[in-house]
């Protein structure tokens, strides 16, 4: 079955390496296992990266579309890729779990994430697999932009690695062995 996995973030210069940023973050260190050059190729509404494990064709996606529109892009490549929703799975920041955590759910609300929210909108449904990664919630009242936003601290950065190569063992996990078989192995890790 194909596999299409979704890192949610911003393109350009500005957003790189930001909290906002840490679902295509998580794709890139992903790709970088399976691939020297890990260029994603430029495409209709993002970047994709293609590889394959266990025989299993994988998909990374990241949009275009900025996070906030998302939907559009997850939508184009189910659709192109010919990937079923219970083989989709979303990569994205959450300010409501501690710093590095990481929670794979088979399906949810959107948490008050605006681009949960738009793929919600266009899929009709909130019924597919998404993997919440804490970025924590450390901020000021009235500074969530700047801190989501923001770049890693220098103490964030020291963990941020582990996180995301453990990150990209669970998404693998997903790819191949499911989703329920992945949340019990790898969620609280």
């Amino acid at each position: 079955m194909s596999s299409l996995v979704v890192g949610l973030g911003n393109m350009g210069a500005d957003y790189e390496h930001t909290r906002h940023n840490v679902g295509f973050d998580i794709l890139d260190v992903l790709a970088g296992q399976f691939q020297d050059d890990t260029t994603f190729e430029p495409s209709r509404h993002g970047d994709i990266f293609k590889f394959r494990t266990k025989g299993s064709p994988i998909t990374l996606l990241k949009p275009s579309t900025f996070v906030n529109l998302s939907g559009k892009a997850v939508a184009y490549w189910m659709q192109k890729e010919k990937v079923k929703l219970e083989n989709v799975l979303i990569v994205t920041d959450d300010i409501a779990l501690p710093f590095g955590t990481l929670r794979l759910r088979a399906s949810g609300n959107n948490g008050g994430h605006n681009g949960l929210k738009h793929i919600d909108e266009i899929l009709g449904t909130n019924n597919y697999a998404r993997l919440r990664v804490g970025i924590g919630g450390e901020f000021d009242r009235g500074q969530q932009v700047n801190f989501v936003l923001g770049q890693w601290t220098e103490e964030e950065r020291g963990s941020l690695e582990e996180r995301m190569e453990m990150a990209g063992r669970t998404i693998l996990s997903f790819c191949t062995a499911g989703v329920d078989r992945t949340m019990s192995q790898y969620n609280n890790k």
